[in-house]
């Protein structure tokens, strides 16, 4: 056989084989990328605007924590939940009540291991007031607390060049809701990777329970979160986030983490550590999705690693 033929040949197997591996993601978009470097190894309509559900929680958070940070706030204080959270809230499974008192790190905890609505609300009302105090008196007397914080959230977004995203609430509810909010799954790893590199944050996102408390007239309640995302210590995965709503369908955000590769060259050493990140959106079956993804996410790396990890500045996050 020709050589030029058989050239032919093995190219339209690999095309057909690659063909295969993407026509079994039915995901509307995702992107793997290795965490470290932002490097995006593989995607899928990464940058087509769609609802991302309860993944605006990463967003709510790294407000959360980027004010403590910054203005010394005290994580262990202790809020007042308003009636307003509860506009619009369909679930309640902790069965908070107005007036319930409890503890912003609780708050945080709820927010991002069982992806409380209430909680989310809560944090955005209360780090939003402060915000609020510190913005022009003319700009001040326009805006609710809440209104402040998705302010921040969507400075946070420019910040970070999420140039198609809209966040308009702090949980990600898009339910009659007006504007609706967008992100992509390009979008959505640049805000994840940002997160991630906050300590508190991947510890917050690595718990599988936690208990929180708070107080109801007097009385301390407990109760025992449970993480939403159900591959939490399954193949190095330690976070990150799970979101769902009818208009955003399943979506997901796993980081996952290999012992760093240690490379020798004569007296020089390198260490590469491996940490990569799977962004789904729109899926019908995320958790199994993402599994395959993350097994096609490591196949990938391990070639660009052999390859020398050479960086396409283009598909950089």
């Amino acid at each position: 056989m020709h050589s030029s033929c058989r050239f032919l040949i093995v190219f339209l197997t690999l095309l057909a084989s690659a063909s295969v591996v993407r026509s079994a993601f039915a995901a509307r978009a995702y992107l793997i990328a290795d965490a470290q470097t932002g490097y995006i190894l593989d995607e899928q309509d990464a940058r087509k605007k769609l609802q991302v559900g309860s993944l605006t929680k990463i967003a709510t958070a790294s407000v959360v924590l980027d004010w403590a940070e910054r203005k010394s706030g005290d994580l262990n204080q202790v809020v007042t939940i308003p009636q307003s959270a509860f506009q619009g809230i369909t679930e309640n499974p902790i069965s908070f009540q107005p007036g319930d008192s409890i503890t912003l790190r609780d708050l945080l905890y709820a927010a991002l291991v069982q992806s409380d609505n209430i909680a989310a609300y809560t944090l955005a009302h209360h780090v939003g007031s402060q915000v609020e105090s510190l913005l022009p008196v003319e700009t001040n007397s326009k805006l609710t607390p809440v209104d402040a914080f998705v302010a921040q959230m969507n400075a946070l977004a420019k910040q970070l060049r999420m140039e198609r995203t809209r966040f308009v609430n702090p949980h990600g509810i898009d339910w009659k809701v007006k504007p609706v909010p967008y992100s992509t799954a390009e979008d959505m790893a640049r805000l994840t990777r940002y997160a991630m590199n906050k300590p508190s944050f991947r510890f917050y996102v690595s718990q599988k329970e936690r208990q929180i408390s708070f107080d109801r007239a007097g009385h301390r309640l407990n109760y025992m979160l449970r993480n939403t995302n159900e591959l939490l210590g399954k193949m190095g995965i330690d976070g990150v986030k799970t979101g769902r709503s009818a208009r955003a369908g399943d979506c997901l955000i796993l980081y996952a983490n290999r012992e760093a590769e240690v490379v020798r060259q004569g007296q020089m050493e390198t260490v590469y550590p491996r940490h990569l990140m799977v962004v789904i959106l729109g899926s019908t079956n995320r958790f199994d999705e993402g599994l395959a993804l993350l097994q096609r996410g490591w196949q990938l790396y391990d070639q660009w690693a052999a390859g020398g990890r050479v960086a396409d500045s283009k598909k950089m996050l």
